[in-house]
């Protein structure tokens, strides 16, 4: 029972190297270093394999049905021809009404996706040049916030913009919302996580100094360039559509049961996330795992195929709806593609009950991260359709000769 001391000794032989300091992770940049460089390729190969097929199904919509109901439709038309008219013409006076639930939310999502699309595009040019070294730990972090922080110009700009083309009057409440809701969201969230950390004695939680450094990184340099997107996008012109809607909205028929909205949204979001599952397991994995992940290249390419995917599936389900003939595709186009968030999320639960083995503080930590980095997944994806179905049904209704 008598205690006894233990000395432990160890020596350290430091041995010169050749390699230079800013080579020294050449061997995880080349690729060669990585067991599994198969499986990022395979990733890769199995992505663009969806996107063909998707692109196969938008160039067939583009170049056979869409060019001949344009050919069809710009006919001259005889008076009986003229009241026989069916498919998506029949919605030119109605497809280009403002949505009827929350067209300030919508074009804040809009504004907020942009945002974050903006700010990782230019993280990836970033990395690939190699201005973002694993040898500086939260690098890549900052570098992240200090460009969302900045991107926040363009949140302002395009929301605007798009709340001015719904009509909306209220550009005050649209402003502070573009700059407060999704920062604000974050915040919040990183904020009650940071308690519980601090809680349970963590050395890993952020000072309040840290904090108060990010309010003010929020307020002093997000919020303005948000109010200046904002004044400048309500002062510039208002965009203008290619055809006008009537006074009073056109009833549109029973829809089959494959188009109802929940059913097209949960599809469409299928094909995105299977384009990005397997890159998504080695980033979690560098999250949770601790394991290193830097094999940009590669993200970017997913990253690529991901916009691709979104706005391809988004594109083909418009058009399938408005062959329909029901012309509510403003906010169905932002969440058929954001709709991918759901899978994520429920992939993380997966991930979470397989993977990882944490007490119920780190349980509350994974969920909330998680639940953040899905919503954000949210509003990029969401962005990202809605962009390419907004070009399309532009596109589509110029095209057309409309009495």
């Amino acid at each position: 029972g008598e205690e006894q001391t233990v000395s432990w000794t160890y020596d350290v032989e430091w041995i010169e190297s050749d390699v230079p300091w800013a080579s020294r992770w050449d061997i995880y940049l080349n690729g060669s270093g990585f067991p599994d460089d198969k499986i990022h390729w395979f990733s890769i190969i199995n992505s663009l394999m969806i996107v063909l097929f998707l692109t196969g199904m938008v160039a067939m919509i583009m170049m056979r049905t869409l060019h001949k109901d344009i050919a069809r439709y710009n006919e001259e038309q005889t008076s009986k021809e003229a009241q026989e008219e069916f498919g998506w013409k029949l919605c030119h006076g109605d497809v280009f009404r403002p949505p009827q639930t929350s067209p300030l939310l919508l074009s804040v999502f809009v504004g907020s996706g942009v945002q974050i699309l903006a700010m990782t595009m230019t993280l990836m040019v970033f990395a690939l040049l190699g201005f973002l070294s694993p040898a500086n730990r939260g690098g890549l972090m900052t570098a992240m916030l200090l460009l969302f922080v900045f991107m926040g110009y363009f949140a302002g700009l395009v929301s605007s913009r798009l709340y001015k083309m719904f009509g909306g009057k209220q550009w005050r409440q649209s402003t502070v919302l573009t700059a407060v809701l999704y920062p604000g969201t974050v915040f919040t969230v990183f904020f009650i996580v940071n308690l519980f950390i601090w809680h349970s004695g963590s050395s890993g939680a952020v000072k309040f100094s840290t904090m108060f450094a990010l309010l003010v990184l929020w307020f002093g340099i997000s919020f303005p360039l948000a109010a200046m997107g904002s004044f400048k996008g309500f002062k510039m012109e208002e965009i203008k559509n290619p055809s006008r809607y009537n006074q009073i909205p056109r009833q549109i028929p029973e829809q089959p049961v494959y188009m109802h909205p929940a059913i097209s949204c949960l599809v469409g979001g299928v094909l995105p996330f299977g384009a990005v599952f397997i890159e998504l397991f080695f980033i979690m994995s560098s999250i949770w795992l601790h394991q290193v992940y830097y094999v940009f290249g590669f993200l970017t390419l997913v990253l690529l195929i991901l916009i691709a995917t979104c706005a391809e599936i988004t594109i083909v389900l418009c058009y399938f709806q408005l062959c329909s003939e029901d012309y509510h595709w403003w906010w169905r186009s932002f969440l058929t593609s954001g709709s991918s968030a759901v899978y994520l999320f429920l992939y993380s639960c997966l991930y979470f009950y397989t993977r990882l083995e944490l007490q119920f503080t780190a349980g509350i930590i994974y969920f909330s991260y998680m639940g953040l980095i899905s919503f954000s997944f949210f509003l990029l994806t969401g962005t990202i359709g809605f962009i390419a179905c907004f070009w399309f049904v532009r596109a589509i209704f110029g095209s057309i000769k409309v009495d």
